[in-house]
C-alpha cells in the first residue's frame, strides 16, 4: 500500500504545485485522508522531495527558453540576466524563510490555520485579479531586479500552509505590474532554485532515515509528480493567457470551508 500512497501523493503534488491552491496544504490533507503520519518517513520526506519531480517538469517545459535566457540573453548586462533576477528573488527567501520556517511548521497540523489561509488567499486572488490584471506587450526580460526581489519577499508568505507559493508569487508579480503570463512564467522559474533548495535541505535533514525502502517510495512519488506536473504546467500557461483565476478562487473557498467543517465536526 505504501507504493499506492506514493503514487497518489505524487499525483496530488503534480496537480497542485503550480496552481494557486497550495500543494503543501493538499498533501497534508491527502496524508490525513489516507491515514498516514506525515511527521514520519517516508511521508515527511516525500512532502518536500516530490517537489523535485515537479521542478524537473518546469525545467523540461521551459528548457529552450531557459537555455537561451541563460547563455544567449536578449539584453546584455548583469542586471538584465535571468540568473541575476532569480538571485535577487532568492535573497529574501534565504534571509526570511529559512530562519522563520520552524515557527510556521506547527501550522501544518492546524486545520483552522490552513482553512483560513485558503479562504483569505482566495479573497486576495479575487481582488488582485480584478484590480491588477494587465494585458500589455510584456516579456520575462521586462522583469526588473526590484520586482524580482519583491516577488521573492512576497513568496515568503507561503511559509503559512495553505497560502500557496505559486499563488503568492504570481499575485505578487501582478501587483508589481506584471501581466498574468509573465508573472506565472517568472513564478515557475523562481520555483527551480526555491524548491530544489527545499528538497535538498529535507534530504539532508532526514538523511539518517533514507533507507532503501524510504528512498524507493520517495523516488516513485517524485516520478509521478514529474509526469503530472508536466501536463499541468502546459495547461496552466495556456490558461493564464486568456482567463481569470475565478475557478481557483471558488475552489479555495470550498476547500477551506470543507477543512473547517471537518475540523469542527470531529
Amino acid at each position: 500500500m505504501d507504493a499506492v500512497y506514493a503514487v497518489l501523493l505524487g499525483i496530488v503534488e503534480g496537480l497542485t504545485e503550480f496552481l494557486p491552491i497550495s500543494s503543501t496544504g493538499h498533501l497534508i490533507l491527502a496524508e490525513r485522508a489516507f491515514g498516514l503520519d506525515g511527521r514520519t518517513a517516508p511521508w515527511r520526506v516525500l512532502l518536500w522531495v516530490s517537489q523535485f519531480g515537479a521542478i524537473l517538469a518546469v525545467v523540461l517545459y521551459f528548457w529552450r527558453e531557459l537555455w537561451r535566457r541563460t547563455f544567449t540573453p536578449a539584453q546584455s548586462g548583469w542586471s538584465h540576466h535571468i540568473v541575476s533576477k532569480l538571485l535577487a528573488a532568492m535573497i529574501p527567501t534565504i534571509g526570511l524563510a529559512l530562519p522563520l520556517k520552524r515557527h510556521f511548521d506547527p501550522l501544518e497540523n492546524n486545520a483552522p490555520a490552513v482553512a483560513a489561509a485558503l479562504i483569505l488567499g482566495a479573497a486576495a486572488i479575487a481582488y488582485i485579479d480584478a484590480k491588477c490584471r494587465r494585458q500589455v506587450p510584456q516579456e520575462l526580460e521586462d522583469v526588473t531586479l526590484r520586482q524580482a526581489f519583491l516577488i521573492g519577499t512576497i513568496q515568503c508568505l507561503s511559509m503559512w500552509p495553505g497560502v500557496s507559493r505559486s499563488g503568492a508569487s504570481i499575485m505578487g508579480g501582478m501587483v508589481l505590474g506584471l501581466t498574468p503570463r509573465v508573472s506565472a512564467e517568472f513564478s515557475f522559474y523562481l520555483a527551480i532554485p526555491t524548491m530544489l533548495g527545499a528538497a535538498a535541505y529535507t534530504l539532508w535533514k532526514n538523511r539518517a532515515e533514507l533507507t532503501a525502502e524510504v528512498a524507493a517510495i520517495v523516488i516513485l512519488g517524485s516520478a509521478v509528480a514529474f509526469v503530472t506536473a508536466l501536463v499541468v504546467v502546459a495547461a496552466f500557461m495556456a490558461y493564464v493567457k486568456r482567463y481569470r483565476f475565478t475557478p481557483f478562487v471558488i475552489y479555495r473557498i470550498l476547500l477551506g470551508l470543507l477543512v473547517l467543517l471537518t475540523y469542527l465536526w470531529r
